[in-house]
């Protein structure tokens, strides 16, 4: 699993999202504010069989789960990334209540995602 991240400003990121082998749950969360969907979350099945690709505007938090093995996720992204810019949530944060597909001993995570925090303990920049 990759967690929720996102990339703050001035160089936040939109994407595009495909996979080219293999299978995904893919989530964006909106994070802006003023939206009338903030903290709302989109889940999609994304697969080269279905031909699917998500677009994730800037404002929102991206993360994934791998449902085959081998898996290859490719991104188009608005704005080159930033390593003092990037930012995450928790990927089972309680307050996003994001139903993710059961997977047997849990998801794995990196140990990056496994500590980031939770929606209400960040600042949100959206």
């Amino acid at each position: 699993m990759r967690g929720l991240h996102f990339q703050r400003p001035p160089k936040a990121q939109g994407k595009l999202v495909r996979v080219v082998r293999g299978r995904i749950f893919d989530v964006a969360v909106d994070l802006r504010a003023e939206s009338p969907t903030f903290l709302s979350h989109v889940g999609v099945e994304l697969s080269p069989a279905n031909w699917r690709q998500l677009w994730i505007p800037p404002g929102f938090a991206h993360g994934f789960m791998t449902l085959e093995p081998d898996t290859e996720v490719i991104y188009k992204v608005t704005a080159p990334y930033a390593e003092d810019l990037d930012a995450g949530v928790r990927w089972d944060d309680p307050q996003l209540a994001i139903r993710w597909p059961g997977s047997a001993g849990g998801p794995r995570l990196s140990p990056k995602d496994r500590s980031l925090p939770r929606f209400a303990d960040i600042d949100n920049p959206f």
